[in-house]
């Protein structure tokens, strides 16, 4: 599973545990099917939980819970993605520099 993908998912679980898979398709931007895959394989690494939302009227809604291990790795993916962000971020910013001062030519 790609570091952003991973990040995005456990960050939307973090602040919503009762966020369905098709609202975190919706805001991630990935395929339901991509979601349910990725839902799948971080809980079989410990890294959520699910149990049955049981004040939910469908019982086949879910609360996704972040486990320890999962508080853990979402720390250590936050860091290293934000330094590739801000690694984006400076190349970026170099490359407008270079461009405005072609421009400027």
């Amino acid at each position: 599973m790609h570091e952003s993908v991973k990040y995005h998912i456990l960050k939307h679980i973090q602040d919503n545990p009762e966020i369905t898979q098709r609202e975190l398709a919706r805001k991630t931007g990935f395929s339901l099917g991509k979601i349910n895959y990725c839902l799948r394989a971080l809980i079989d690494k410990g890294l959520i939980k699910a149990e049955n939302f049981r004040l939910s009227s469908r019982k086949t809604r879910y609360l996704y819970i972040l486990t320890p291990r999962g508080l853990e790795e979402k720390a250590r993916v936050t860091s290293r993605f934000l330094k590739k962000k801000l690694q984006e971020y400076e190349k970026l910013k170099a490359e407008i520099e270079e461009l405005r001062a072609e421009a400027e030519e």
